[in-house]
C-alpha cells in the first residue's frame, strides 16, 4: 500500500499530494509518470512524477480537480493509503547539452516541467523557464523552478501576476532575441500546439509531453492513441513525449472530448452523495 504523506489543496481545483513509494522515488527520470488509484472502485488517473526524494521514499504529484476520482483524491488524508500506485511509466526525456533550453510549462503542465527544467539544467544547458497560467491563484511551482533556472519568466491570461499574456509571447521575444537550441513544453494542448506552431517557424526542435486519455498504462487498452508523424503511437509506452512537429494535436483535442458528458454526469451524482450524506 502507499501512505499519503502531505495531501494539501494549493488552489480552488489542484492539489498536491507526497506519496510514501520508495522504488518509484528510486527509479524515476524526468519525463516519466505514475498511474495511481485512489480506492479499489476507482479509475486509474494519470499523473507525472513532479519531483521525488530518494532518502526518504517518497513521490510528489500535483492533479487538477475535474472528476469524480480527482475529487475523491482531493479528499485523502494524511495517514491514509492509496489502493494502487504503478511506476515508473513511459519514456524518460531525451536530456543532452544542448546549449539553450528553454522548458514551457502551462497550467497543470508546470508540474511535469518541473524535473525536466531540473535535469537540463544539471545537463549543464543554460536553462530558461517560461510557466503560465490563467490567472495567479492557478500558478505552481514557480520558486522551486526559480532556484533551478538561468532566468525564469512568469506570465497570466488575466495580468493578475507576472506579465500579461500567453507563455508563447515570451517565448517568441527568446527565440527573437537569441539562439535556442531546444524547446520543451507540457501543458494545455492548445498551448502546445501554439508553441509547436510557433517553433516550426524558428526549425527549433520540440518536445512535448502529451495527456492523452489512458486507461492500464501497458499499451494494452489503446486508449492513449495518438497519431504522430502519420503514424499511430500509444502516449503511455511510445510517450508521453513527442517531437512537436509531428504530432497531430487536432485530433488529440478531439479525442480528449470523448468522456466529457460521462464525466459531468458522474462528477455532478459524486458531488450531490456528497451532500445528501453530510445533509446538506
Amino acid at each position: 500500500m502507499y501512505t499519503i504523506i502531505q495531501n494539501t489543496k494549493i488552489s480552488t481545483n489542484v492539489g498536491k499530494i507526497v506519496i510514501e513509494a520508495p522504488y518509484i522515488a528510486q527509479h524515476r527520470k524526468a519525463g516519466q509518470f505514475v498511474i495511481i488509484i485512489v480506492d479499489e472502485v476507482g479509475e486509474r488517473i494519470p499523473l507525472t512524477i513532479a519531483d521525488a526524494d530518494k532518502e526518504k521514499g517518497t513521490i510528489t504529484l500535483y492533479y487538477q480537480i475535474v472528476g469524480t476520482s480527482t475529487h475523491k483524491l482531493s479528499l485523502k488524508k494524511e495517514g491514509e493509503e492509496l489502493y494502487n500506485v504503478a511506476g515508473p511509466l513511459g519514456h524518460p526525456t531525451d536530456i543532452h547539452n544542448y546549449g539553450t533550453a528553454v522548458c514551457v510549462g502551462g497550467g497543470i503542465g508546470i508540474a511535469a516541467v518541473n524535473p525536466i527544467a531540473v535535469a537540463m539544467k544539471e545537463a549543464g544547458n543554460y536553462c530558461i523557464n517560461i510557466i503560465g497560467a490563467r490567472n495567479k491563484e492557478l500558478l505552481i511551482l514557480e520558486q522551486e523552478l526559480k532556484v533551478k533556472s538561468d532566468q525564469i519568466i512568469v506570465t497570466t491570461d488575466d495580468g493578475s501576476y507576472g506579465i500579461k499574456g500567453f507563455v508563447t509571447d515570451e517565448l517568441k521575444k527568446i527565440l527573437d532575441s537569441r539562439k535556442v537550441d531546444i524547446v520543451v513544453a507540457v501543458g494545455p494542448v492548445p498551448m502546445m500546439k501554439a508553441v509547436s506552431e510557433l517553433t516550426r517557424t524558428y526549425n527549433v526542435k520540440t518536445l512535448v509531453s502529451l495527456n492523452s486519455i489512458m486507461v492500464d498504462g501497458t499499451g494494452m487498452c489503446g486508449g492513449c492513441r495518438v497519431t504522430v508523424d502519420g503514424k499511430k503511437q500509444f502516449t503511455c509506452v511510445d510517450g508521453p513525449e513527442f517531437d512537436a512537429h509531428l504530432v497531430d494535436f487536432d485530433e488529440l483535442m478531439k479525442r480528449l472530448n470523448t468522456y466529457k458528458d460521462q464525466e459531468k454526469e458522474s462528477f455532478e451524482k459524486h458531488t450531490c452523495q456528497l451532500e445528501k450524506y453530510h445533509g446538506r
